[in-house]
């Protein structure tokens, strides 16, 4: 009973304030809500967790809520603040019977403005950003950091109509808060500056752009990042220094990288991203991660029936010694996937069935026929997609062995250069009003692994039976 009355004067209390604040300012209210049942048989190709040691419920009912308040005092000046009940399925948390548990949080809070008689915006607090990607709407995010949000302080200088700077810091994590849990100062911070360098030309664009990161040792990297199962840990760390140790306070990470885009050749229009990172250069040698992926995608816009994509990717992978370091780029958080493959977790309508492979340590190519459309407000997307890894198998068994089985890498999210996944989806989305549609998601996938690598516990387990989802339900804008 307390919960729902402090939930209740939360919400008049925010009410009150929108009612006040429109006396001064313009208030206006965003947001949307996702209602839908997913069948997901044999998630992770086993119908297990990652470690195989939970079974999966085939079938969920989930639900999510967000809204989107802006407080504009003009058009130079505004506050946002989002409110959400992010994915949980009906008879769990939120949605228990009788006595839910609330778990209404901010993830969005942010002062953007534009300094006095200049076009030079400022904008800073918890924001949905992300590195540069040459489009996101065929790739989705930056596979280091995008399709994510932080709290950062960003500001974009435009010099000439053509040329702009965007520089930024943002921090990641700070474990302990305003006091660490000693009298000697801990790093637990993790911290990391941005540039980029956007460029824009008739038909063409391109945006250099580079990061620097300081990792604090005594940070927690153990939250959960991006893929399925993965952790920051997983994805900044090599698989060596779990016994090496780390001899620094503080380590560098740093990454640079370019995207394009081509649309002067329209209905044609080619991309491009190209990336190299690398951390814990000055520590022990095995903790060294270094690496390097690019993809190039190319779709045709001047059919009114579908548009053809196509996407191509390659990353560098583990070699056979743990010793000399990681060769897989470090990640922060990145949601990458072309023609939203069922294979990645990129921008599904409904976020919780995906198989989650990185594109880290693989190379692939997506073929899609998107946004097919014969009848009025219906749409439909089918996307073939065929992924390869390029680790080396030696490493990622002796991974396994350090860490356990799941716990660094995972079957069907990290590839060996002996090991493929393919995947087909097709999706179909229909208007029923203006702001609200209809959408049905299928997606299947088979893989084929090594036993050797990940025991022969897993394999047959996924050996049993390919893996599908079908799922149904209602996405409504506001």
């Amino acid at each position: 009973m307390m919960r729902r009355t402090t939930l209740a004067l939360a919400a008049a209390m925010l009410l009150a304030c929108a009612a006040v604040a429109s006396a001064a300012t313009e208030v206006k209210m965003t947001g949307d809500a996702r209602i839908h049942a997913t069948f997901f048989e044999n998630q992770n190709f086993t119908g297990w967790n990652g470690t195989g040691t939970k079974t999966n419920d085939a079938f969920t009912i989930w639900q999510r809520f967000r809204l989107r308040t802006d407080f504009i005092a003009n058009e130079n000046l505004k506050f946002r603040l989002g409110i959400r009940v992010n994915n949980t399925p009906w008879g769990n948390g939120t949605y228990t019977v009788d006595n839910p548990t609330v778990s209404i949080d901010v993830y969005q809070a942010y002062l953007q403005f534009k300094w006095p008689n200049t076009d030079v915006e400022f904008t800073i607090g918890m924001q949905d950003w992300g590195l540069p990607v040459s489009s996101d709407t065929l790739l989705n995010a930056n596979p280091v950091f995008g399709g994510s949000r932080s709290a950062a302080a960003v500001v974009e200088i435009p010099v000439i109509d053509q040329f702009k700077i965007v520089a930024a810091y943002t921090r990641l994590l700070d474990t302990n808060r305003d006091f660490d849990t000693t009298t000697t100062q801990v790093a637990d911070e993790f911290d990391a500056y941005v540039l980029a360098l956007p460029v824009t030309l008739d038909g063409f664009k391109a945006t250099p752009w580079g990061m620097i990161a300081v990792a604090g040792k005594n940070a927690n990297y153990s939250v959960s990042s991006g893929n399925a199962g993965a952790t920051l840990t997983t994805n900044l760390a090599s698989a060596g220094s779990l016994y090496s140790g780390t001899s620094n306070a503080q380590n560098i990470y740093w990454w640079t990288g370019a995207a394009f885009a081509v649309t002067a050749l329209d209905p044609f229009k080619f991309y491009a991203d190209v990336m190299y990172g690398e951390g814990n250069a000055s520590d022990h040698k095995a903790n060294r991660r270094a690496g390097y992926f690019f993809d190039v995608a190319a779709e045709y816009t001047g059919l009114d029936l579908l548009t053809p994509q196509l996407t191509f990717w390659y990353s560098s992978g583990e070699d056979n010694s743990i010793n000399n370091g990681s060769e897989r780029m470090p990640t922060v958080m990145g949601y990458w996937g072309p023609s939203t493959s069922f294979l990645f977790d990129s921008s599904q309508s409904f976020t919780r069935g995906y198989m989650g492979v990185n594109p880290i340590g693989s190379w692939g190519a997506v073929f899609s026929l998107n946004k097919i459309s014969f009848i009025q407000d219906l749409t439909h997307r089918l996307t073939f997609t065929y992924a390869r890894g390029t680790n080396s198998s030696s490493a990622l068994r002796v991974a396994n062995t350090l860490w356990g089985v799941g716990n660094y890498v995972q079957m069907g999210r990290d590839l060996t250069e002996k090991e493929y996944v393919i995947a087909i989806n097709l999706d179909h989305q229909y208007n029923i009003y203006e702001n609200l549609a209809a959408i049905v998601e299928a997606g299947w996938a088979h893989g084929d692994f090594q036993s050797s690598v990940w025991g022969r516990r897993m394999v047959n387990q996924a050996e049993n039976g390919d893996s599908y989802k079908v799922a149904v339900g209602l996405q409504y804008k506001f």
